[in-house]
């Protein structure tokens, strides 16, 4: 059973996908204390549950106009830090999920917004959708990964000039760079999204997870040693039942029925 949150709207859909909206439209769901709050929670739950895909996306005209600037006026040092682990800790929860989380971005996705979307495995974005990294116009940098996430994508020196400009960019750049998986009308935005989880969630869920572990633990090792954490990964799912439902099924000329054991 999924537990409700202020400000995330959690939605289990059939196949054991998961839509998490993120619901403070009236501030362009922008991230306050209370809201990283509940998307750390949120998503250690569903880390921890049976789900095989989860959407991330936002409520009303916008995806996350970053870090909520209304609650951090007046702020002193401490209470701003105090926020930040906040956004921090929400921001990890999201990266390092075990299960496939796709962000699906329309209206504005800045600041922290961009950095959440950054957690999540892959982009799909509306064509109307605008992103940036905005901090340095505000008198800060990046916190939440954006100077490490962004480059990762787009290569270091694009990044680097959006992030020095604070510079905002179209849902067509972010494609064309890479940032991006695929780009489409907001009205079929959500449904390319849900398409994409159910493809994903039919396929075998210890898999699945593996491949993550993979390629996350991978991505910043040697070669020679993410050929080993892949291979360690790819051994863990030999005596699953999974595997032997897997082969059956192609041998049986069926579709297989994946049980996560």
């Amino acid at each position: 059973m999924l537990n409700t949150h202020e400000t995330l709207i959690l939605e289990a859909l059939e196949g054991d996908i998961v839509v998490v909206r993120l619901n403070r439209p009236d501030a362009a769901n922008a991230l306050s204390t209370d809201m990283a709050m509940d998307i750390h929670h949120a998503f250690m739950q569903l880390g921890a549950s049976g789900s095989r895909a989860v959407i991330l996306t936002g409520m009303g005209r916008n995806f996350c106009a970053g870090a909520d600037l209304k609650e951090r006026r007046g702020m002193t040092e401490t209470q701003w830090q105090r926020q930040h682990d906040a956004l921090e800790e929400a921001h990890r929860a999201v990266l390092n999920c075990p299960v496939p989380v796709i962000a699906a971005v329309h209206g504005a996705a800045f600041g922290g917004g961009l950095e959440l979307a950054m957690a999540c495995d892959f982009i799909y974005a509306a064509d109307s959708a605008r992103f940036a990294l905005t901090e340095t116009t505000l008198g800060i940098m990046p916190g939440m990964g954006g100077t490490q996430l962004l480059p990762r994508s787009i290569g270091a020196a694009r990044a680097r000039e959006l992030i020095y400009m604070g510079k905002a960019f179209s849902a067509a750049e972010a494609h064309q760079w890479g940032l991006v998986n695929r780009l489409l009308p907001e009205a079929g935005l959500l449904e390319s999204a849900i398409a994409c989880a159910r493809t994903i969630a039919g396929n075998a869920p210890l898999a699945v997870r593996a491949a993550k572990a993979a390629i996350s633990e991978g991505q910043p090792a040697p070669l020679h040693e993410a050929l080993q954490i892949e291979l360690t990964h790819y051994n863990s799912l030999l005596a699953t039942k999974d595997r032997q439902e897997g082969i059956n099924a192609f041998n049986e000329k069926r579709k297989p029925s994946f049980t996560g054991e």
